[in-house]
């Protein structure tokens, strides 16, 4: 699956005992994940994380709340640096989830919130659902039909989420369940660059970066003769000229970005500058068609 396809936003709300008691799953790392909707029409991951920031008087709370916008984690579910963290989505005293998973949902599992209606459009909110929850299983290591469950499997008598969102959507939970799969088994989507000509990736390593790579040897600059050795390989590999003489060449690498951008601010900016003082056209479009090069062999856009 592709794990960068939507951005994970963490903005945690405050420890109280009735939202965030601020401790640890008993489990360490979350065991299921339990499928919610807000039954909230309309509000928005944001209009959550204001609520529960500031909720008294009962106590309730999930980990996660998703809409067309945002995925945004308002206690820790351990997706980032912090450790996965209880939250209040399951009350204690049914036991399908004793039964089910070994432990109350409350200990062990995150509780993923899907917000629809009103505004809120269904078809790219619920794409998130599905990739997180996609990403939460391939994190862990969880099958999709095994370890999620819906808020109305562990609480048929009282809750009807997530169904009652994803009905509203024109989807039902066996809907979700193939799509989380089919979300983890999606192949990632090749990088787009184009190959560095070689003929540019050997002009400028014999024009500017050898010339650095000297330069830093007669300073006794290690570090630098270091730098410039890697950034003539990476040029080397984003056009297939092989690293060392005799040997055969490795299968073509997109050049990094920041090394794209490196040699054209450090090199190929000024010489285009100084063709533009003197007038000279020619070398100030050659100058431009070597930075698309460069801008091309990294998936830069063109200028």
């Amino acid at each position: 699956m592709d794990k960068t396809k939507y951005k994970i936003e963490r903005r945690y709300i405050d420890k109280r005992p009735n939202v965030r008691p601020g401790t640890r799953l008993k489990t360490g790392t979350p065991a299921f994940f339990v499928a919610h909707d807000t039954g909230n029409p309309g509000a928005s991951a944001d209009n959550h994380f204001k609520y529960f920031n500031g909720l008294t008087g009962r106590t309730a709370s999930a980990q996660v709340f998703i809409d067309d916008q945002k995925i945004l984690e308002i206690i820790p579910t351990g997706t980032g640096p912090d450790p996965a963290e209880k939250a209040w989505h399951v009350i204690y005293n049914v036991t399908t989830d004793n039964e089910r998973f070994g432990f109350d949902a409350n200990d062990a599992a995150l509780g993923i919130e899907l917000c629809y209606g009103g505004r809120i459009t269904f078809s790219d909110a619920y794409k998130r659902f599905v990739w997180y929850l996609a990403y939460c299983c391939d994190k862990w290591g969880k099958n999709p039909s095994k370890h999620i469950a819906s808020h109305k499997q562990l609480d048929p008598a009282r809750k009807a989420d997530c169904e009652q969102a994803l009905k509203a959507g024109g989807k039902t939970f066996k809907d979700l369940i193939n799509d989380v799969a089919a979300e983890l088994a999606a192949p990632i989507a090749a990088p787009h660059f184009v190959q560095l000509p070689a003929g540019v990736a050997q002009s400028l390593i014999d024009k500017y970066i050898s010339t650095a790579w000297n330069e830093s040897q007669r300073a006794g600059d290690d570090l630098g003769k270091e730098h410039f050795h890697n950034l003539a390989n990476n040029l080397r590999m984003a056009s297939g000229i092989p690293l060392m003489s005799g040997k055969a060449p490795l299968p073509i690498q997109k050049l990094h970005k920041s090394n794209a951008q490196e040699i054209i601010f450090r090199w190929i900016s000024p010489a285009w500058f100084k063709a533009k003082a003197e007038g000279s056209k020619t070398e100030m479009t050659y100058y431009n068609n070597l930075a698309n090069h460069l801008r091309r062999a990294a998936g830069i856009p063109v200028e």
